[in-house]
């Protein structure tokens, strides 16, 4: 006869939503804080220096003087002063003529990319002309700007698109060349048309690299807007921190500084996202 084992039970505890959502919370905070070493060790030099006397605060100012220079330049409504509550009209300024140029830098650079990456006779005809060209400054390029499209964002989108197309085209057309061939005669095998395998087979396993030539892109756009701006155009980040140089106002340009910083930081993430979203059939490779 079969003898019956006495059982532990062992009671389960019902866990709500809450008790996830901290568990959740907690993990992207570990997650978190190795990354936030770095800028808070910059932060408390920063502080030092300035506090301290290492530097002259008239030149360096202290953290907690940008900030408030920066939240008066954002919300401030003094009478008198002239920075007072223009920061989102410099930085929407700034941001239609990054995301504009880089646009259009995206479309042309994707599609020029893809062409000289797959075709031997294009690759011949265009690659040594963008080869040519990419080192060329684009501050060399700022008197052509200014002829043919005078002192107005044309300019600066001209700039911010020249400049953010070398990365995207050269990252575009290695993505493709690099296209694995027993993968394009698989997709051959499948019964997928020779004009079709471009779209269909070798760009989406070029897309990594497209997605790292994107996010050079977007970069380097940051950078090229504040250029375009301080010799170009009359408005925007870069033309404030023009402006304030003439004034030594430096608490100004260590503002419109870190609002550049902050800004291409968030672009970056948008372009990483949207990469994870396009690239979430490679996981479970």
């Amino acid at each position: 006869m079969r003898s019956q084992a006495a059982l532990t039970v062992t009671p389960v505890i019902a866990r709500g939503p809450g008790a996830w959502d901290h568990e959740r919370m907690l993990s992207l905070a570990i997650r978190a804080g190795p990354r936030l070493v770095g800028p808070l060790a910059v932060l408390l030099l920063w502080h030092l220096a300035a506090t301290l006397g290492w530097v002259d605060p008239h030149f360096v100012p202290a953290p907690l003087t940008v900030l408030k220079t920066l939240q008066e330049w954002m919300f401030g409504a003094a009478a008198g002063m002239p920075y007072s509550g223009t920061w989102f009209l410099h930085a929407g300024n700034s941001a239609y003529r990054v995301f504009g140029g880089f646009a259009i830098a995206a479309v042309v650079g994707v599609a020029l990319g893809s062409l000289i990456g797959w075709f031997r006779l294009v690759s011949d005809l265009l690659d040594p002309i963008i080869q040519m060209m990419r080192p060329v400054p684009i501050t060399a390029w700022v008197p052509f700007a200014v002829i043919f499209f005078g002192i107005r964002d044309g300019s600066a989108l001209f700039l911010i698109a020249l400049g953010a197309f070398f990365p995207i085209v050269v990252n575009t057309a290695a993505g493709v060349a690099g296209t694995p061939r027993l993968l394009v005669r698989a997709g051959r095998m499948l019964g997928i048309r020779p004009y079709m395998l471009l779209p269909r087979v070798v760009l989406p396993a070029a897309m990594p690299f497209i997605f790292t030539g994107l996010r050079l892109g977007i970069g380097l756009a940051w950078v090229l807007v504040i250029v375009a701006e301080m010799l170009a155009v009359k408005s925007g980040l870069g033309f404030a921190m023009w402006d304030a140089y003439y004034f030594l106002r430096m608490d100004i340009i260590i503002a419109a500084m870190l609002s550049v910083g902050v800004l291409g930081f968030l672009s970056d993430l948008a372009i990483r996202l949207v990469g994870r979203w396009v690239l979430r059939w490679s996981r479970g490779l």
